[in-house]
C-alpha cells in the first residue's frame, strides 16, 4: 500500500503535476483549437463591436476638422495607454491570478483576489486621473501639438482622463470575469459600450438635433457615460452572487500576498502597453515635423492597428484562463500547446486583414477624411506597414500566454527591443534628413522584430516552479 500519494512528472517540463481528473473542465480539458475559438467568438463579435466605434469616432472626429484629427492622432497614444495598461495589462494579471486560483481548486482566494483587484482598480484611475490633469498639457506639447490642434487635443483629454477610475475599474471588472472563464458577459458589455459611444460621441461631438455641439469634449464624455453604465452591469452580476465568484467586501482585510499576486504579472505586464505608448510617442513626434497631413495619415493608420488589436486581443485573452487553469493543475505541456495554437491563430488572422487592407486602402481611407494630401500619405503608409500588423498580433499572443503563465518578462523585454529600434533608427535618420517613407518603413521593421522576438522569448522562457520529482514509497 502506498502511503504518498503518486504524482506524474511533466517530461517536457521537469515540473510535478498533479494526479489525472476527470474531464469537468473544457478550459483544463478540451480540445485547444475549439476551446480557444469558442473563448475567442464572443470577443471576437464584440470586438467587431468595437471597431465600429473606432471607425466611427475617428469619422466624426474629421468631420470637425483636419485640426480635430490630427489632435484625436496627439492624444491617441495616451488613450491607448490606460486602455491598454488597465485592460490587457493589469487586467490580464487580475484573470490570470483568479484562474490559477480556481485551477488549484482555491475559491477562497480567488473571491479575496478580485475584491484587491478592484482596490488596485481605484488607485492606478486616481494616478492616471492627477497625471494628465497636471501634466497633460505639457506632454501633449513635447509631441508637437501646436496651435488649435493643441487646444483640442487638450479639451479631448481633460474630460477623458477627469474619469479615468471609471476607464480602469470597467476593464478590471471585466479581468476578473474572464479569470473565471466567463467572456461572453464581458463582450456583450464591449458591444453596449459601442453602440452607446456611437451614439453618445457623435451626438455631444458634432451637436445632433437639440443637443449643442461640445465637440472633442463631446466625443469624450459619451465613452465615459458607456463605462459607467458597463461597470452598475458587470457590479450587479458579480455581487449578485451569478458567477463563479463574489467579491468579498464585508469584512474586508487587505492582503499584500494578494496584492502581490496581481501585482507581479500586471506591473510587469504594464511596462509592454508602456513602451508601446512611449514608442508611439515617440514616433508620432518624429513624424510631426512633416506636417499635418503626414500626422493625420499616421493616426488613420493607427486606427487599424488598434482595430486588429482588439482582433488579436479577442484570440489572445481566451488563452489567459486556459494556460492559467492549467498551471494552477500542473500541466505546463498543455499550457504551451494552448500559447503556440494561440500565436498562430493571431498570425493568420491579423496578416490576412491587414494585407487586404494594404492591397486596397482606399476605402479604409475614404472613411476618415477628404483631404486630398492626408489621403495620399496615409495610402502610401498602409501600403507599407499594414502588411507587418501580424507580427504585432504574434507579440499580441506571446503577451497574454505568458500573462496566464505568470511570467511575462520576455514580451515585455521584446517591447524594450522595438523602443530601442525606433529610437535608434529614428535617430538616424532624422540626422539623415530622410523621407517620410523611411520613418514608414522603420515602424514595419520594428513590428517584425516584436513579433520574433515575443517567440523566442516564449519559447526559452520556463514556466511553473521547477522542482525535483517526487517518487513515491510503498510499505
Amino acid at each position: 500500500m502506498t502511503t504518498g500519494r503518486r504524482q506524474q512528472v511533466d517530461k517536457k517540463e521537469g515540473l510535478l503535476s498533479p494526479p489525472p481528473r476527470p474531464a469537468a473542465n473544457p478550459l483544463l480539458d478540451g480540445p485547444i483549437l475549439r476551446t480557444l475559438l469558442s473563448l475567442a467568438w464572443p470577443n471576437a463579435f464584440a470586438f467587431s463591436a468595437g471597431t465600429l466605434v473606432a471607425i466611427a469616432e475617428t469619422s466624426y472626429i474629421g468631420k470637425l476638422g483636419i485640426e480635430a484629427l490630427a489632435a484625436m492622432a496627439l492624444v491617441f497614444p495616451c488613450v491607448m495607454l490606460t486602455m491598454s495598461m488597465s485592460g490587457a495589462a493589469m487586467g490580464g494579471g487580475v484573470s490570470s491570478a483568479i484562474a490559477r486560483a480556481l485551477g488549484a481548486g482555491d475559491r477562497d482566494r480567488a473571491e479575496s483576489l478580485a475584491t484587491h483587484a478592484l482596490l488596485i482598480a481605484v488607485f492606478f484611475g486616481l494616478v492616471f486621473m492627477l497625471g494628465m490633469l497636471i501634466g497633460g498639457r505639457q506632454l501633449l506639447e513635447l509631441l508637437g501639438g501646436r496651435g488649435d490642434v493643441l487646444a483640442q487635443a487638450v479639451a479631448y483629454s481633460q474630460v477623458y482622463f477627469g474619469g479615468a477610475v471609471l476607464t480602469w475599474l470597467v476593464n478590471i471588472l471585466a479581468g476578473v470575469l474572464r479569470g473565471t472563464g466567463n467572456m461572453k458577459l464581458p463582450s456583450l458589455m464591449i458591444v453596449n459600450s459601442a453602440i452607446l459611444q456611437i451614439i453618445l460621441g457623435g451626438t455631444l461631438g458634432l451637436g445632433l438635433g437639440p443637443v449643442p455641439q461640445f465637440g472633442m469634449p463631446g466625443v469624450a464624455t459619451g465613452s465615459l457615460i458607456a463605462y459607467s453604465v458597463n461597470i452598475a452591469v458587470m457590479s450587479w452580476y458579480l455581487f449578485s452572487g451569478r458567477g463563479r465568484i463574489v467579491p468579498r467586501l464585508h469584512g474586508l482585510r487587505v492582503e499584500w500576498a494578494l496584492f502581490a499576486d496581481i501585482l507581479k504579472v500586471g506591473v510587469v505586464a504594464c511596462f509592454s502597453p508602456l513602451q508601446n505608448t512611449l514608442t508611439n510617442l515617440i514616433f508620432t513626434h518624429m513624424l510631426a515635423v512633416f506636417g499635418t497631413t503626414v500626422l493625420a495619415a499616421y493616426g488613420i493608420g493607427a486606427r487599424l492597428e488598434y482595430v486588429l488589436a482588439t482582433i488579436a486581443f479577442s484570440v489572445a485573452v481566451g488563452a489567459v484562463p486556459m494556460i492559467g487553469l492549467a498551471i494552477g493543475a500542473g500541466r505546463i505541456a498543455r499550457a504551451r500547446r494552448v500559447a503556440w495554437t494561440t500565436g498562430l491563430v493571431a498570425l493568420i488572422a491579423i496578416g490576412a486583414l491587414a494585407s487586404a487592407i494594404a492591397a486596397v486602402p482606399g476605402p479604409w481611407v475614404s472613411l476618415f477624411t477628404d483631404d486630398a494630401g492626408a489621403r495620399d500619405a496615409s495610402r502610401q503608409y498602409l501600403t507599407m506597414v499594414a502588411p507587418f500588423y501580424a507580427f504585432s498580433g504574434l507579440a499580441s499572443a506571446m503577451y497574454f500566454s505568458s500573462q496566464g503563465a505568470g511570467n511575462v518578462v520576455g514580451p515585455v523585454l521584446a517591447q524594450t527591443a522595438r523602443l530601442i529600434t525606433i529610437v535608434a533608427g529614428g535617430w538616424w535618420l532624422a540626422a539623415q534628413s530622410a523621407a517620410a517613407t523611411s520613418f514608414f518603413a522603420l515602424n514595419a521593421t520594428s513590428m517584425i522584430a516584436l513579433g520574433i522576438l515575443s517567440g523566442v522569448a516564449v519559447a526559452l522562457t520556463r514556466w511553473g516552479p521547477r522542482k525535483k520529482p517526487v517518487v513515491s514509497s510503498a510499505t
